[in-house]
């Protein structure tokens, strides 16, 4: 099955570039290009890719706001497709605001073509785009934002339960390695589970925390302690 992949970038060279790297790549197909973040929007519900690279800065609508409107108001038919964020700089504030825009992840504009293919790839699959190393970063700084950048689950009542209550035990161990920044493989690995059933997991928990992605379930984790005595794995 080939993905198909829609560019958004303000420059025709960097656009021309990534098309050049993605058609050479078996099983991935660039199927057009937009110049800036309404016609990204546009031709996303025209064209329908699997993913979207994301340029997070263009003139007129940005890549935060186009990545929202089609996370959140896609048509359909089947999911809006995955949208992986370009940046230049790996603490963009902008990015943040995208993650949280919905946004499956984010990808430096100096990765590797083989990072790029990978990042593609995992994106269409559902996985994370994101390195351990940068997952950390992104926790620490997403939370130093302000609250009208941040998930907000809502905040229960002394009486109430906490949103972690409403997972099991095994899916509260996922969460947690999922906070550390670990691919699905990895935490199949951890938990001696399969690559599958982790995926499985994952989106089970996104779903009843009523949460976009990884990296909100991230910082939820963060926000209700369950890293407090949890030791980070060494970076990356």
């Amino acid at each position: 099955m080939t993905v198909r992949v829609l560019l958004a970038d303000d420059q025709e060279i960097v656009r021309t570039a990534l098309r050049l790297v993605i058609d050479r790549r078996e099983g991935l197909s660039v199927i057009g290009e937009a110049s800036d973040g309404e016609q990204a929007t546009a031709l996303a519900t025209e064209l329908q890719p699997d993913v979207v690279l994301m340029d997070v800065r263009m003139p007129g609508m940005t890549g935060v706001e186009a990545t929202r409107r089609i996370t959140t108001t896609w048509p359909g038919p089947g999911q809006a497709p995955r949208i992986v964020v370009l940046t230049t700089f790996d603490l963009d504030e902008y990015v943040h605001a995208a993650l949280h825009a919905g946004a499956s992840g984010f990808l430096l504009k100096n990765s590797t073509p083989d990072q790029l293919a990978h990042a593609i790839r995992a994106a269409a699959d559902g996985e994370p785009v994101l390195a351990p190393s940068v997952t950390r970063r992104l926790i620490s700084t997403v939370t130093a934002l302000p609250p009208a950048l941040l998930p907000s689950p809502p905040t229960p009542s002394p009486d109430e339960r906490s949103p972690t209550d409403l997972l099991t035990e095994r899916e509260l161990q996922v969460l947690v390695l999922v906070a550390q920044g670990l691919s699905n493989a990895r935490i199949a690995s951890a938990l001696d589970l399969t690559e599958a059933n982790v995926k499985s997991r994952v989106n089970r928990i996104l779903t009843r925390l009523g949460l976009d992605n990884r990296v909100q379930a991230a910082v939820l984790a963060h926000r209700t302690g369950l890293l407090a005595t949890t030791r980070m794995p060494p970076e990356t």
